[in-house]
């Protein structure tokens, strides 16, 4: 069963960069695509980038496209959400998850079945 830890949250200021980390441990990351997710305090879950299996393919929440990036490093079994231009609205506890499926074209991963335990983001000045 695959197993997720995110890691890499904190404070920053707008227009900051924080990079989020994703450990998986009982199972290979070359064989799951993995999602980032986010919930703000008072609102839903929502996808905002997800990559594929093979890491190739990715895909963003249109309010993120161009400023997070995500990847996969299958040798350390971790994947990386990349967050540059922070700004106060990106402030939510953040998830990875993981499932054998595709992307959406929206960041998101249908039915995803490993999720970790989340990390704060808090962007104020």
């Amino acid at each position: 069963q695959l197993q997720l830890a995110e890691s890499g949250g904190g404070l920053v200021q707008p227009g900051g960069s924080l990079r989020l980390a994703c450990v998986a441990d009982g199972m290979s990351l070359e064989y799951y695509a993995i999602a980032w997710y986010r919930q703000a305090p008072g609102k839903g879950r929502e996808g905002v980038a997800c990559i594929s299996v093979e890491g190739n393919r990715h895909t963003y929440k249109d309010s993120v496209a161009g400023r997070f990036t995500v990847s996969k490093d299958h040798a350390k079994n971790t994947a990386y959400l990349q967050m540059d231009s922070l700004q106060p609205e990106d402030t939510a506890i953040y998830y990875c998850a993981g499932r054998r499926t595709l992307c959406t074209a929206s960041g998101a991963l249908p039915a995803a079945d490993s999720w970790g335990q989340g990390t704060q983001v808090t962007v104020s000045s």
